[in-house]
């Protein structure tokens, strides 16, 4: 290992004595003061299934960074279960916790002068944090993945936990029984690791894979499984060497890496989150990166995974079956895929994709071959008109009706929307508004996964369509538009929105139009006046009047910062 690393500047020198003393106590020996030192930012919590198993990865790869010529210190970094804080007030925080995983990975890193980072993560918001903070230090780092749960299992079916949202619904309209619901209840999260299906946290797994800041194969990997220690072990091992030849964060996150991982969204069917996320990771490298582009990418790349929400398998089954570099070579060998962005361990992702098949194996249907998509182009439209300017994110994957008009029904919460569900309030052909929960708004910009499961559980997933300024979980399917903006806080149309007006979604004309004449909009709009915060002090406070639109990703870092937002 070479001298070249940056805590030679605090560990050198008769000045830097009281520092070394410091280093000694938490066991740096004489000979250990001219290795790098490498933060293992360690996502551990028993607080959610995804991330209770991460100590074990944590310690493999220090073990490896150890045997490498490297001095690994860990350090906590927070996590919030999305699963569980869903539908409640909760929920707010979920957004925020992305900014604390950056800014505290961020703050150890810089503070502590280390040459290195490996970011450990499960729940959903550790994977765009741990890019974002890795963004921002450019130092050489590698993410390592905690892994999926296993699939749960109940007459015959598989489990997820969005099985026991879509249940809640089935159960409200009578569909099943209490001693069913309980049964899915009891069986639908097994154990350890992050939510089985194509949701937001294996999506994010999986983008971070295609950008070449995680090891091939891992992104898909099942939580208890003996591979995912033996992967973090071999990620400490490649940081060491990224470290020694001073592979940067910002030589691989290119505009050209950012192209290829919004492919592996569309290709895998991923999460609406991903959009929100890659614009704010992008933000981070400063890399140009729009809502636009996710649409040109879309038009062009099919979707070739059968995968929940929508599909009928799970991650592990996509593991089994190739995982995502076998998604990967098939993008690359249809121009859909830059092979000569650059990857952690060096070598190109055309190297890296070397060895593996341009067709998926013939024994398996989690993947589809090329000649038969389940799509032909990609699943997150992105839709604009007089009820989103800026831009809104839907997300189409097996929907039968690509095209609705409909009454509005008008909520400003989600729980006022989801009481109406519930107690049949809801009608085929009704157009659910939730506005006031976006970034600012809400403050937090909350998932709508109750609303949206009850919906499918009551049978009215190809009826009814859901709008709103807030976001959707990974686990949501159905005629469903989230991320509109501007966002109902700062006067966007959809705070204009009267119960019963007429409202028009079209994914394939990527339209939401809200039917009401200019004249009547302006009187509207001059009428209107923004809500009181709903909070004054603490991190809401503080993230509502610092975070951006949905339409720049939700970012906190940008300025000049105008009063209560940007």
């Amino acid at each position: 290992m070479s001298n070249n690393s940056r805590s030679q500047t605090i560990t050198r020198g008769i000045e830097r004595t009281p520092n070394r003393a410091m280093l000694r106590a938490v066991g740096f020996g004489d000979a250990d003061f001219d290795k790098p030192i490498v933060g293992i930012a360690n996502g551990y919590s028993t607080i959610t299934p995804c991330n209770m198993a991460l100590n074990d990865l944590a310690q493999s790869a220090a073990v490896a960074l150890r045997a490498a010529g490297a001095m690994p210190q860990v350090f906590g970094t927070i996590t919030v279960s999305d699963g569980i804080s869903m539908g409640t007030e909760g929920m707010k925080y979920s957004l925020v916790s992305r900014e604390v995983i950056a800014d505290s990975i961020e703050t150890v890193c810089q503070a502590q002068s280390v040459d290195g980072l490996l970011a450990i993560g499960g729940c959903d918001k550790n994977m765009p944090g741990a890019l974002i903070a890795i963004a921002r230090l450019n130092i050489p780092a590698i993410f390592v993945y905690g892994g999926t749960i296993k699939a749960g299992h109940y007459e015959g079916k598989d489990l997820t936990v969005v099985s026991a949202f879509e249940a809640v619904g089935q159960y409200s309209a009578q569909r099943i029984g209490a001693a069913e619901l309980l049964e899915v209840e009891r069986r639908a999260c097994p154990g350890a690791g992050s939510c089985g299906g194509m949701y937001t946290a294996n999506t994010m797994s999986s983008v971070i894979e295609a950008i070449g800041l995680s090891l091939p194969y891992s992104s898909t990997m099942a939580a208890e499984d003996k591979e995912t220690r033996e992967n973090a072990a071999r990620s400490g091992k490649a940081l060491a060497h990224a470290i020694e030849a001073q592979i940067l964060p910002r030589q691989i996150l290119t505009r050209k890496a950012l192209e290829n991982a919004i492919a592996i969204v569309m290709a895998v069917g991923g999460s609406t989150n991903a959009v929100l996320h890659l614009l704010a990771i992008a933000h981070a490298a400063e890399v140009p990166l729009a809502l636009d582009d996710f649409e040109e990418i879309r038009e062009r790349v099919p979707v070739l995974c059968d995968l929940k929400p929508s599909g009928r398998y799970v991650a592990t089954d996509l593991h089994k079956a190739g995982g995502i570099p076998q998604v990967m070579k098939m993008l690359l060998v249809h121009d859909l895929l830059h092979g000569d962005a650059l990857t952690i361990t060096g070598e190109s992702i055309a190297d890296v994709l070397r060895e593996v098949s341009a067709e998926p194996r013939s024994d398996q249907d989690v993947i589809r071959p090329w000649r038969d998509p389940l799509y032909a182009r990609g699943h997150l439209a992105i839709l604009k008109g007089n009820l989103a300017t800026e831009g809104a994110v839907a997300k189409i994957t097996g929907v039968k009706n690509a095209k609705i008009t409909g009454p509005a029904r008008v909520f400003d919460s989600e729980e006022k929307s989801l009481e109406a569900i519930l107690s049949g309030s809801i009608g085929p052909g009704d157009v659910i508004v939730i506005r006031y929960e976006g970034p600012q708004g809400g403050p937090g910009m909350r998932e709508m996964l109750a609303p949206t499961s009850a919906i499918i559980g009551a049978g009215l997933g190809d009826a009814v369509a859901l709008i709103t300024d807030g976001r959707f979980s990974g686990g949501t399917h159905g005629m469903v538009v989230g991320h509109i903006a501007p966002e109902a806080a700062v006067g966007g149309t959809i705070a204009l929105v009267i119960e019963g007006d007429s409202i028009t979604i079209d994914a394939e004309a990527r339209l939401l139009e809200l039917h009401v004449a200019p004249e009547e909009l302006q009187r509207r709009r001059t009428a209107w006046r923004a809500p009181a915060p709903r909070y004054t002090r603490g991190v809401l406070a503080k993230y509502a009047h610092q975070v951006s639109s949905s339409s720049l990703g939700a970012v906190t870092d940008g300025w000049p910062q105008r009063p209560g937002g940007y």
